[in-house]
């Protein structure tokens, strides 16, 4: 076995060994606490819980494939401690003797919760060795993918096997590890995790070289579903028709309306009953300058219908003159002072719950579009109307990780995560992004994602200089990205209709 693979089968081990640790110490640490139990029932106790939580834990990440990678540990860990309370609960009934009190649980739930979570954050950034990826593409599908890369760690770019012709320049060289006919050798002298194949290379002539050098032990994805897994969005500049498909393939998971319905008119009532008491206090805020208290606007519902949504005006009287629509920013020089605060803690979009309770919006979903912007976006952001295919959200994949948008540009960005939730939406997505816009709320309205590059000043144009950066970084090793995704890439291939590619949008509100 090639050393590095004896590194990587050491590191799954640790960080394997590190999660059951991560589940079991706190289990010890709670039984042996709970008075009133002799040493030989805490010793069984700890021994029969310790082997149920581990187990669960073990079982949420099963149970995460790769679609939730981009969401996180939190999510594969809640998961686990969902069913170790359930399992727990089940157990106490039937062993009256092992049974925890309610504090007790909640007190071990919360403390595996966060004791896995930290193991986990620590394991992906420290533990595991950077997976080292070869593109089989364009070069310039390898300097956008260096740029993705350059946000995050993990990954590394050690090169690009192209069958195009180039100039034979050396900082193009530089990238370049071989055409396609030498791609058999190139990977069994350099020996990558992973294998990025861009749509324009799955032909039967490539795989069967691919084939050829199956021996050395890597794994394959495409340039689109590496986008999904990695970074939680569907890159939609190479993005073709086909891909659609994937939301009305046979193997899509069904997220039922009737599910997605009820989670919206139960979180819609429960947080209509405990804001309503804000309303009035709002209200009155707002009404400190000229205007209505509530603001309505015709927005882009499912399947493109108009309806009007409402929320509390935040900008002064003569925000839009002559009623000429105009983007909105995340530090809109028109918002008054009660509606900065208001906007960063995302009290305005309150009175949405209502329109939540219609049925003309989800509490999850992409942020509706104003129809002023219709023409413009439609034009410049390719499948921006495809969007348009589930309902508008109160909160969105999308909002947690971009947060406002001021230009078409922007917006593209933002219908890259939008498409990546059209692909993967669940129950169980949904339930992370409602908890990650309560972490966005309670950071003051700062998403967690990248904000949108500013344009270059320098005298290069804009692919010039990205080319340079791109050089850059594959040379001083800053190209990596997050290997989550590739934990779960490396045991389990995606399924017909687990294929996908992202990007974002949104703005204008």
């Amino acid at each position: 076995m090639p050393p590095r693979r004896s590194v990587l089968g050491l590191a799954a081990v640790v960080w394997k060994t590190g999660r059951v640790f991560a589940a079991v110490l706190p289990v010890v640490a709670v039984v042996f606490a709970v008075p009133g139990h002799s040493w030989h029932e805490r010793i069984v106790g700890a021994a029969l819980l310790s082997a149920i939580w581990a187990v669960s834990i073990g079982i949420g990440h099963a149970l995460s494939g790769p679609s939730l990678m981009a969401l996180g540990p939190e999510i594969a860990v809640g998961r686990g401690v969902v069913i170790a309370v359930a399992a727990t609960a089940v157990t106490s009934a039937w062993l009256p003797g092992e049974q925890l009190s309610p504090a007790a649980l909640c007190f071990l739930a919360l403390l595996v919760f966060g004791v896995s979570v930290a193991w986990e954050t620590f394991a992906v950034r420290r533990l595991k060795p950077v997976v080292r990826l070869l593109l089989v593409g364009e070069i310039a599908e390898a300097e956008t993918l260096l740029q993705d890369l350059h946000w995050s760690s993990g990954y590394e770019l050690i090169g690009v096997v192209d069958a195009g012709d180039h100039p034979e320049e050396p900082d193009v060289q530089a990238l370049l590890r071989g055409r396609l006919s030498r791609l058999a050798p190139v990977i069994a002298e350099h020996q990558p995790d992973l294998v990025i194949l861009s749509d324009g290379r799955k032909t039967a002539a490539t795989i069967s070289r691919l084939l050829d050098a199956a021996e050395a032990g890597f794994r394959i994805v495409g340039l689109a579903e590496f986008h999904e897994y990695a970074f939680g969005r569907v890159p939609i500049d190479d993005l073709t028709h086909d891909w659609f498909l994937s939301v009305l393939h046979l193997y899509q998971r069904r997220y039922l309306r009737g599910i997605k319905r009820g989670l919206d008119v139960i979180g819609a009532s429960l947080l209509l009953i405990l804001t309503l008491p804000l309303f009035p206090l709002l209200a009155l805020f707002v009404r400190q300058t000229d205007g209505p208290v509530i603001l309505r606007q015709s927005r882009l519902g499912e399947h493109g219908r108009l309806f009007t949504i409402y929320k509390f005006r935040t900008m002064r009287a003569d925000a839009e003159q002559a009623g000429a629509a105009v983007w909105a920013s995340h530090e809109d020089p028109r918002l008054t002072r009660a509606g900065a605060l208001m906007r960063r803690l995302r009290l305005d979009e309150l009175p949405q719950l209502w329109n939540v309770l219609r049925g003309e919006m989800s509490l999850v979903g992409p942020r509706p579009e104003r129809p002023e912007f219709l023409e413009e976006l439609s034009e410049s952001v390719p499948f921006w109307m495809r969007r348009h295919l589930i309902k508008p959200g109160l909160t969105g994949w999308a909002q947690v990780r971009q947060g406002y948008t001021a230009s078409a540009e922007e917006t593209a960005t933002k219908l890259s995560y939008d498409l990546w939730y059209l692909r993967h939406r669940s129950l169980t997505v949904d339930l992370a992004v409602l908890l990650r816009t309560v972490a966005v709320v309670l950071r003051g309205g700062v998403s967690a994602g990248r904000r949108s590059e500013p344009a270059p000043e320098s005298g290069l144009d804009p692919y010039t200089e990205l080319h340079d950066r791109a050089l850059t970084a594959l040379g001083s090793g800053r190209a990596h990205v997050s290997p989550m995704s590739v934990t779960v890439l490396e045991n389990e291939a995606p399924r017909p209709g687990e294929l996908g590619t992202t990007h974002g949008l949104g703005g204008g509100h």
